[in-house]
């Protein structure tokens, strides 16, 4: 096997043991995947050096956002295929231990992409983001998402520190991009798009109940939350109602279930063919459900770290066959926390969702005149 279908077999294994889809537990992979049938290529990104000398919670260490651009002729397409992301030392090689990973976000310009591509649909910028516990994400075989070499991609990388109270250590985030050139595919390719879900509460006390606005899917941000401003300390909805995407667990078990419907926006009836997770310490799992005919999607589990606060690993989904989801259908957000730290801790509880485009032609429609 070679190097890319080694890659392909690792990233595969996340769905091994815990996963469930449609209720039923998914049995381990016993065999690798076939070596990919096309010329995947990868784009290495080293991040900016951050020196860490405290101890930083979620999205309060140092991060940087730079662009990066595919080396691909401006005006062909490509498809992203996966994303990586590690913490290595400052010669850019020398691994380094992930949990000062915070997390490292892959954006574009979603109103900007759905203009190139003629499209109707409201579109994320959030392409992907990784962080402790998914360190990457692999479509399957013959997926990707779509984009022209010519549309800047937004890398934004942020460090944390739980557990070291007085260190003095220099850190920086390697990236890595895999992509494949349309001229060199030697298969069809299915495209994605991607919708993230998060969980959220509301800050007035109410019972959940938020309804969101179409101009809420757009927003670059350093934030883990999609279309949201990382400064923003709350989320106010269609009727000025008030929540929060980032909120504290005290200690113990909690369990929140969120309607996230609107905030998926679903513009056809389509199918899920990879689903990313991020959580803080103490999840336990994250669950997405029809609620319409009581289905489980997909149920994540989540796996602490051995020593210290943070997170070992998280199960991710991935797809050929795809699981349905459907336009009048209600869909919600469950997510389990552990608290067994006895103080109070950060928490988030977000999917990325990454969905069978039925909308995508190539070559596209010509745009209308800006």
């Amino acid at each position: 096997m070679g190097h890319r279908g080694r890659v392909c077999a690792l990233f595969c294994l996340c769905l091994a043991g815990a996963a469930v889809v449609a209720g039923r537990p998914q049995p381990p992979l016993r065999h690798p995947p076939p070596a990919p049938r096309y010329a995947e290529q990868t784009l290495s990104v080293l991040g900016p050096v951050f020196h860490i000398d405290r101890l930083y919670r979620s999205m309060q260490g140092p991060f940087a956002v730079q662009e990066v651009r595919l080396p691909v002729p401006a005006n062909e397409l490509v498809w992203i295929t996966g994303f990586r992301a590690s913490m290595v030392l400052p010669d850019g090689r020398t691994p380094c231990d992930a949990q000062f990973m915070c997390h490292s976000n892959l954006d574009i310009s979603g109103e900007y992409h759905r203009w190139l591509f003629g499209q109707q649909k409201l579109l994320d910028d959030r392409l992907v983001t990784l962080s402790q516990g998914q360190l990457a994400l692999k479509f399957p075989e013959g997926f990707g998402i779509p984009l022209l070499a010519s549309e800047p991609l937004a890398l934004t990388m942020q460090v944390l520190n739980l557990n070291l109270p007085q260190p003095a250590l220099s850190v920086r985030h390697r990236v890595e991009i895999d992509y494949v050139a349309d001229r060199d595919r030697t298969c069809a390719f299915r495209p994605l798009f991607e919708v993230g879900v998060f969980g959220l509460v509301s800050l007035e006390g109410r019972p959940l109940a938020y309804d969101a606005e179409p101009e809420d899917r757009s927003g670059r941000e350093t934030l883990c939350l999609p279309g949201r401003a990382a400064t923003a300390d709350e989320v106010r909805d269609a009727l000025d109602q008030r929540f929060a995407g980032h909120w504290v667990v005290p200690p113990g078990r909690e369990v929140r279930r969120t309607d996230v419907t609107r905030l998926m926006n679903l513009p056809f009836d389509t199918t899920i063919h990879y689903i990313a997770v991020h959580l803080h310490p103490f999840a336990e799992s994250l669950e997405l459900r029809d609620a319409t005919d009581g289905r489980t999607i997909f149920r994540s589990r989540a796996r602490p770290l051995t020593q210290g606060i943070g997170l070992e690993h998280v199960d991710c989904f991935a797809s050929t066959a795809g699981v349905p989801v459907y336009v009048d259908h209600a869909y919600e957000l469950v997510s389990v926390y552990n608290n067994t730290s006895g103080q109070a801790q950060d928490s988030m509880a977000v999917m990325y969702l990454y969905l069978l485009d039925k909308e995508f032609r190539w070559p596209p429609p010509a745009p209308p005149q800006r």
